[in-house]
């Protein structure tokens, strides 16, 4: 069995995603799609670059990560269901959407997190001092993107940047020290409002993994405000480094944060992070076993 993954190239997620796949897969994976008897189509949304004769020729496996129906494009869906074998998505939320457009068989399992890459660090105080920030900044963490990316001046909503802004200005005006930890690309909007309401704040941009869990480490608290998401992979990431995360009830935070910790906006103080609740959990899906858990859909493509 030889499986190929479709390539993005957006230098996030999915590229880790597949790197990881490569590296420990090898056995079972190829880097020519000639070659593959399964594609993966670990991003959809270019899934029309494959050439279609591999799509008819091969099994086929298509992950989805959530649906935002005021954009959907129900043709193109149409279409790629037509080469589809089966469907993965990372998140039971999304399961139910996906299952209101097909009658193919859809399994549900998060991504795998990294453990050689996203890790507790215990001297926080050096590491604070390393990256820029004093011992008594309460630093509050946000990884994703913000900003439309066909428009740079507008927020992605679905992200849901505004809430954030909202939450991180109330705790701002009681406590001073509060200093907002941004990364990722397509952050203006949130960098636009904080300059205009005077919110401190340090962007690291574009990190590699190793920063990135430099950034989770010196965090008090990790913040996803997301009104639709896939998983995001910061609820794995941040569970696994032990930092502390509160979460709107989006993508997998119902499958492996506390239920105090997925918040309502209006109720966001009631909220509290629960570290080993959180850690636990996330530890099912570290490697090998969070990669082992997709054998069983590959060998059911292959064999069917």
């Amino acid at each position: 069995m030889n499986i190929y993954l479709n390539n993005v190239k957006e230098n996030w997620i999915i590229d880790r995603v597949r790197r990881d796949w490569y590296k420990h897969k090898k056995n079972i994976s190829t880097h020519f799609i000639s070659r593959s008897e399964i594609i993966w189509i670990l991003s959809p949304w270019v899934w029309n670059k494959i050439p279609k004769k591999y799509l008819k020729e091969k099994k086929v496996l298509c992950s989805h990560y959530h649906f935002n129906f005021d954009s959907f494009d129900k043709e193109d869906f149409i279409e790629l269901d037509s080469f589809v074998d089966q469907y993965h998505v990372i998140s039971q939320k999304t399961k139910k959407q996906l299952s209101k457009l097909t009658d193919k068989k859809i399994t549900s399992i998060p991504f795998w997190v990294n453990q050689n890459n996203f890790y507790h660090i215990e001297n926080k105080i050096n590491l604070r001092k390393k990256l820029g920030f004093r011992g008594q900044d309460y630093l509050i963490g946000s990884f994703q993107r913000d900003t439309e990316s066909n428009d740079l001046s507008s927020p992605k909503l679905i992200k849901g940047p505004d809430i954030f802004l909202k939450i991180v200005n109330e705790i701002y005006q009681k406590n001073s020290n509060m200093r907002i930890v941004l990364a990722g690309k397509n952050r203006q909007f949130l960098i636009s409002e904080f300059e205009k309401l005077n919110i401190p704040y340090k962007y690291f941009e574009m990190v590699n993994p190793s920063k990135l869990n430099e950034l989770y480490n010196i965090l008090d608290l990790y913040l996803v405000t997301s009104r639709i998401e896939g998983g995001p992979q910061a609820i794995m990431e941040a569970s696994i480094t032990r930092t502390p995360i509160l979460s709107t009830d989006v993508g997998v935070a119902s499958e492996i944060l506390h239920e105090n910790s997925i918040f309502e906006v209006n109720k966001f103080s009631e909220s509290i992070p629960n570290v080993d609740h959180a850690y636990k959990n996330s530890l099912e899906f570290t490697i090998p076993s969070g990669l082992n858990k997709f054998d069983s859909i590959f060998t059911e493509i292959y064999e069917s």
